[in-house]
């Protein structure tokens, strides 16, 4: 049994720091790496691209609505069309920067609310599949049963479900959101714990107590919370503990 290791990277903008970076390199096998839409400037994202290559980390483009200000995490009612290109141009210029260090962007993630609307909103989930299949086919992670990664099945790209060991979920299978209690764990003990299950069982507990599935490739612990080092790093020793072989679900550059 395998499983990837994804956190959110290249975050910080200008004098603003967001993470810890280098440290998360050393743990995680997987970068999603900001494109500048909702963080991350282009001195950032270069020394990003440059030391998850140098540790062989697979570089995945994490592309979001043009927010700044909220962080991406603000619904922004974007026709297909500019979705569209948004997506393409995020891609475009985070793989010029990560073939510049010698890697490539090896696959996509949607980042914060464009994260959230595309489990259920088809149009723009169908604009990021197209912005994606233009740029190369690459590989899209993730929530199971979404429509974007129903979307990219359908269009012949590689699906790859995630699970968020730091996240609780609902009853549906979704995310709860952040606005509401519990949303967002934070004992590096128990977020560990529960990855592990997660991997082992396929199954997770949802905030209400019930069991649903989750056959996720990936399990992702966010690089922007508190203590995150320690999160990944309690996640990864407990998952190398139970047995578990951690690597990139891209095998190549």
């Amino acid at each position: 049994m395998r499983i990837d290791l994804n956190a959110d990277l290249g975050e910080s903008f200008g004098r603003w720091r967001l993470g810890d970076d280098e440290a998360l390199l050393q743990v995680v096998t997987s970068a999603n790496v900001a494109c500048g839409f909702h963080a991350g400037d282009p001195a950032t994202l270069v020394r990003t691209c440059a030391a998850a290559a140098e540790r062989g980390v697979r570089i995945g483009a994490q592309v979001a609505y043009r927010d700044l200000a909220g962080f991406g995490r603000r619904f922004i009612d974007v026709s297909a069309e500019d979705l569209y290109a948004d997506v393409l141009y995020q891609i475009g210029a985070l793989d010029g920067i990560a073939r510049s260090v010698g890697s490539r962007v090896s696959y996509v993630k949607p980042h914060g609310a464009l994260y959230n609307t595309v489990v259920h909103h088809e149009e723009q989930a169908a604009a990021v599949v197209r912005a994606v299949a233009a740029a190369g086919e690459i590989p899209i992670l993730g929530l199971p049963g979404s429509a974007v990664l129903a979307a990219a099945s359908s269009a012949g790209i590689r699906a790859v479900p995630e699970a968020f060991a730091d996240r609780a979920y609902t009853a549906e299978g979704t995310l709860v959101p952040r606005t509401s209690p519990g949303a967002v764990l934070t004992d590096p003990a128990e977020i560990a714990q529960r990855a592990a299950h997660m991997v082992l069982t396929h199954q997770v507990e949802t905030i209400d107590g019930s069991i649903v599935p989750t056959d996720a490739e990936s399990i992702c612990v966010h690089g922007d919370s508190p203590d995150a080092v320690a999160m990944a790093t309690a996640v990864r020793d407990a998952l190398v503990d139970a047995g578990i072989d951690l690597a990139p679900f891209v095998d190549h550059d």
